[in-house]
């Protein structure tokens, strides 16, 4: 049975949560102490944002959360692209429902995985969520503070595209954040807002793992040859200009598309193609970037 840390139960004095800060109510503080003990049993929060939609956000998080599991770490995936959450569909887990106890929401269990997504509480998958920013931020702050993750090595969160309200309230709400993997695609029109993504992370201080280009020319399903579709080198440019890593290209490989849609996680069943291997090689980055911060487990 998991030990329940709490900010009484704390000894570390630096911690924000100590101490209740001027003008704020025992309510807000004691939710704030909540948020505190539940993400500090969390050793590496990363956040995957990307500019504009459409640019394989949500694959780029499902296969990193995956690939993490695989190596024996405790990982945990939350979806919160309050719209168009599709994570329940790459992992074929659309039927599946939450259950609570004791106060708490569980999160569903899939292949090591601990997975929570607003697309979990949809009664019908086809109706759309019309809600403004103030419910959207509470879903948010709930799927963070309600949630029993437990003791995680990693949390990986899918966040929605673009810089407003859900990713400002994300990187406010998670403290500290390990940093943050964008996503863009080649081309010029998608480029553009990765630099609007770096400029957000710098001004909220969250630091840029790197950028992964995905849709990187297309892969030939019969001859494996690699043709380049969409201009090419749009996110290692930004990335240089910009002075963040850039992680790698991934190519526009139709057994991603097949496994996204099938509910099987491609770096699980295809590991061991070209593209597995390119997703691994920018994963084993990921896993790299800070050193002085390797896990103990």
């Amino acid at each position: 049975m998991e030990s329940k840390k709490t900010c009484d139960s704390c000894g570390d004095s630096s911690c924000s949560t100590k101490t209740k800060q001027q003008g704020e109510s025992d309510k807000d503080y004691a939710d704030r102490q909540r948020l505190g003990a539940r993400l500090c049993r969390i050793q590496h929060k990363i956040v995957v944002l990307s500019g504009k939609g459409g640019v394989g956000k949500s694959t780029v998080a499902v296969n990193l959360a995956t690939a993490l599991a695989l190596n024996g770490l405790r990982v945990g995936l939350l979806d919160v692209d309050i719209h168009g959450p599709s994570v329940p569909t790459m992992l074929g887990l659309e039927h599946e429902t939450l259950k609570g106890t004791e106060g708490e929401l569980q999160p569903v269990e899939f292949g090591g995985l601990k997975v929570m997504s607003i697309g979990f509480l949809l009664q019908n998958p086809d109706h759309a969520v019309i809600w403004r920013g103030p419910m959207k931020m509470g879903v948010i702050k709930q799927f963070l503070t309600d949630v029993n993750w437990g003791d995680l090595d990693y949390l990986i969160v899918d966040a929605p595209p673009g810089t407003g309200d859900e990713p400002l309230s994300l990187c406010q709400l998670i403290q500290p954040l390990t940093g943050a993997v964008i996503v863009t695609t080649p081309q010029k029109v998608a480029a553009i807002d990765v630099r609007k993504s770096i400029s957000f992370c710098h001004q909220v201080q969250v630091p840029v793992l790197g950028v992964v280009e995905n849709m990187s020319g297309f892969v030939c399903p019969k001859c494996g040859e690699l043709t380049q579709i969409l201009p090419e080198g749009g996110g290692k440019k930004i990335a240089s200009d910009m002075k963040v890593p850039f992680l790698g290209a991934i190519p526009m490989d139709p057994a991603i598309a097949q496994s996204g849609d099938s509910g099987k996680v491609f770096i699980y069943h295809s590991s061991e193609t070209p593209t597995g291997k390119i997703m691994q090689g920018i994963i084993d980055q990921i896993l790299d970037f800070d050193k002085t911060k390797k896990l103990n487990s």
